[in-house]
């Protein structure tokens, strides 16, 4: 990974304030790097970014400026882009259900906002586009592991969106020459995931279920499956996108996960085991199981070789691991 303290660059995170957005954004700032955060607020939080101040050199916060706009406004994209070295675009409305809910909304922020970004980056000149993609784009193909030379129809709105992101990228590889790299992130957790809202993801959602001894409900038999990430290797995967030397890698999409498939009935062992020792009533808490969801994908597993061999990436933390990193952080901030 090409980052060096003595020839610092400049860094654009959109969505900086939000989960994966506030880690890269820490994670460059330890590097010492300058930073330039855009984030309109509606899924970031500002206490994202306090932990942040409180976890770098008071020299590397020096290096971090945060911009509140918003993608979906053409001047917000131009003004942030204005003198930098890579982007790494995170923002967008996540949630397969919010989407199925509100698609305009869903499509104004995913693609209105992408291309946004896209056209004021081309023009600032930047040296890399890196973006969340999303393994949303597999859809309804049955195979496994997820490839990514192969996908098949999209199930909700969001998805649709990631997809279209992949689309509007190639093409301005194409007709102007970019440089871009899309992430098909696989289920990525850890500290600063949100685990409150209808929208909240399963892992911080369940431990904050768990430790307030309150139902955690599982969609289906439990035997559905995810390819879960820790945000570590998320970061690995963004940081190698954007330094990459190897001109093979670029203009490519790459899956970002670890390889292995955890059901939602091991997940929920998982978590049950790490919180036990503080959480004794979990001895006999049991999940409560209903309905499948709509739009949900049955399993989910991906084919990580393609980033292993051109990006160089190589996961740092297996499920478990992750869990047992992240669990002190998600119990003291559980509310």
């Amino acid at each position: 990974m090409n980052i060096q303290s003595k020839n610092p660059k400049t860094w654009l995170i959109t969505g900086a304030a939000g989960f994966i957005g506030s880690n890269l954004t820490e994670a460059l700032l330890k590097l010492d790097q300058t930073v330039v955060g855009l984030d309109n607020l509606s899924t970031g939080y500002r206490h994202n970014l306090d932990q942040i101040k409180d976890g770098v050199a008071p020299s590397q916060w020096g290096r971090f400026r945060f911009v509140e706009g918003d993608t979906r406004y053409p001047e917000h994209c131009r003004n942030a882009c204005q003198g930098i070295d890579y982007v790494l675009h995170q923002a967008a409305l996540g949630s397969v259900p919010r989407s199925i809910a509100d698609p305009a909304l869903t499509n104004e922020n995913n693609i209105t906002g992408f291309v946004n970004m896209l056209v004021a980056a081309r023009d600032a000149k930047v040296r890399r586009f890196v973006y969340a993609a999303s393994s949303s784009t597999y859809g309804d193909h049955p195979g496994l592991p997820k490839m990514e030379d192969t996908i098949g129809r999209p199930l909700s709105p969001y998805a649709v969106t990631k997809y279209v992101n992949e689309l509007y990228a190639d093409v301005f590889a194409r007709c102007y020459g970019m440089n871009t790299i899309g992430l098909r992130y696989f289920n990525i957790f850890g500290p600063r995931q949100d685990p409150e809202g209808a929208y909240a993801a399963v892992i911080p959602k369940w431990i904050a279920a768990m430790i307030a001894n309150q139902p955690v409900y599982i969609n289906g038999d439990g035997e559905t499956s995810r390819d879960f990430c820790y945000i570590d290797n998320a970061v690995q995967a963004n940081l190698l996108a954007a330094t990459t030397e190897n001109t093979d890698a670029l203009n490519h999409v790459y899956n970002v996960a670890v390889g292995e498939r955890t059901t939602l009935n091991q997940l929920f062992e998982y978590i049950r085991s790490h919180l036990i020792p503080q959480f004794a009533h979990l001895k006999e808490f049991f999940p409560i199981y209903r309905e499948f969801r709509e739009g949900d994908v049955r399993h989910s597993l991906a084919d990580i070789s393609k980033a292993k061999s051109l990006l160089g990436y190589a996961p740092s933390h297996r499920i478990d691991q992750g869990l047992k990193t992240a669990m002190s952080w998600y119990i003291a901030h559980t509310p």
